[in-house]
């Protein structure tokens, strides 16, 4: 699955190092979860993916660009459609499609340099487009809180609002260490809600069983699916480019020369 950057600072105590990874694990958390399971599929093996990904990332830039890889909501949108018409291992292989075009990208930004990108991805055009993104979203949230049902359960309704609230209160208000991770905090809220008016079953929590393997999925490949999917490499890598730029500030170090943009994109889209 394709990967959302969030990067770390570089240039702080070790001592400090630990509680700040732990900041951003938290950040990242509530989306790394929540993409999967609107997907349909198990958040651990994300959450392993997600893991191995950071590690290939580090290993690709040599360790000069700081990052942890996680979920993103890009591709949500037409991920759905693909496993609504296709299923979900023609989507793993679109999601593979975008990463290898994704190489491709570095590899011509390798040879000809970043000039280029400013005109084919000009920030006036990749704005509307993350934009774009953000309201494919609002029909998601819609459906998934039965807004969109014949009929409309308000217990449903109950967890969205609160949710929702939590969110938007904790984006604005919460200071310190909350105010990294008020969607974990919304999440953790409406999902005690959901207790709370009596739509949690806990009976497949108690049937789990306490260590289990993996279940991977392989990619099929269909061209149609793919053509779908294949869009999303222009958010994904102006996302990507706006956090290295980002985050050479906050180091203090131009990332997009050192270790490069091209290596930093190899990485990201080959994790």
């Amino acid at each position: 699955m394709a990967k959302r950057i969030i990067q770390i600072e570089e240039k702080v105590p070790f001592k400090m190092l630990v509680p700040l990874s732990i900041q951003h694990l938290f950040a990242m958390f509530g989306a790394t979860v929540l993409v999967p399971f609107l997907f349909g599929i198990n958040p651990a093996i994300v959450l392993l993916m997600n893991g191995i990904g950071t590690l290939l990332f580090i290993f690709v830039t040599k360790g000069k660009a700081p990052a942890y890889l996680g979920s993103s909501f890009a591709f949500l949108a037409p991920g759905n459609m693909v496993i609504a018409q296709f299923g979900y291992e023609y989507a793993l292989g679109g999601f593979i499609a975008v990463g290898f075009v994704g190489c491709l990208l570095a590899f011509i930004i390798k040879k000809f340099g970043v000039k280029w990108i400013d005109v084919v991805l000009p920030p006036a055009a990749m704005g509307p487009v993350v934009a774009l993104i953000g309201l494919e979203l609002a029909g998601s949230a819609a459906n998934t809180a039965g807004l969109l049902d014949e009929v409309v359960n308000m217990n449903n309704v109950i967890v969205f609002l609160v949710t929702l609230l939590v969110a938007i209160i904790g984006s604005v208000c919460f200071k310190k260490f909350w105010s990294v991770i008020p969607i974990l905090i919304a999440v953790v809220a409406g999902y005690l809600t959901a207790v709370c008016v009596g739509i949690v079953d806990f009976t497949p929590v108690m049937e789990a069983e306490l260590f289990a393997l993996p279940n991977f999925t392989a990619p099929k490949f269909n061209l149609d699916a793919i053509m779908m999917m294949l869009p999303v490499i222009l958010v994904i890598a102006s996302e990507h480019i706006g956090h290295q730029v980002v985050t050479s500030q906050i180091v203090g170090r131009d990332l997009i020369k050192d270790p490069g943009l091209d290596r930093t994109l190899f990485g990201d889209n080959f994790s």
